[in-house]
């Protein structure tokens, strides 16, 4: 049995800011983004970044699950701190903001990695228990309709940013009317 050994201070710094840089330079080229590009960003040597990540898959899906793992966190964080039916709408908000701003590496990793890859089915797991873990608690108190599942949500958000993809302003509205969709019919 193996256990890998801590970072040192230096190497954690390094790798910290080797997925910073790939987070920006995906964000910006998408998969035409080149390893000495996201290294020279860093401001580390190619062998710097071979060390921590041996191909550009592995870096891609690291940041990518980093990525997925905050914004589901975030998510638990919204629900301790908000009622149901506002932690909900947050975090839809949040959803929006992700894909929005990380279109480029979403679009990367998809087309690297498919949509059958372990990176893309976890990051979707995740994404889909903190989709349901919020939509529950909402149903739960009224403020969501029973029949919507969260892949419906999750869905639903997707289409609002690709639809306010040239009118960036009307993000708001769309996403008000999914979230009146969402609520039970008044009697």
């Amino acid at each position: 049995m193996t256990t890998e050994r801590p970072l040192r201070a230096d190497a954690r710094r390094n790798r910290e800011r080797v997925m910073a840089a790939a987070r920006e330079t995906f964000a910006e080229h998408g998969e035409k983004t080149t390893l000495d590009e996201i290294a020279r960003r860093a401001g580390v040597g190619p062998g710097t970044l071979y060390r921590h990540f041996p191909d550009r898959e592995t870096l891609l899906a690291t940041v990518y699950r980093a990525d997925i793992e905050v914004l589901a966190e975030r998510g638990r964080a919204l629900a301790e701190e908000y009622p149901p039916g506002e932690a909900f709408a947050r975090w839809l908000r949040l959803q929006f903001d992700h894909i929005k701003a990380k279109r480029g590496v979403g679009t990367a990793v998809k087309r690297m990695l498919g949509t059958g890859s372990p990176t893309m089915l976890e990051c979707k797991a995740l994404m889909r228990d903190a989709a349901g873990d919020l939509l529950e608690r909402a149903q739960e108190t009224g403020e969501i309709r029973k029949d919507v599942d969260p892949d419906d949500v999750l869905r639903l958000v997707h289409g609002v940013v690709l639809a306010t993809e040239t009118v960036p302003e009307m993000a708001d509205r769309l996403l008000g009317f999914v979230l009146d969709g969402l609520r039970p019919p008044q009697p």
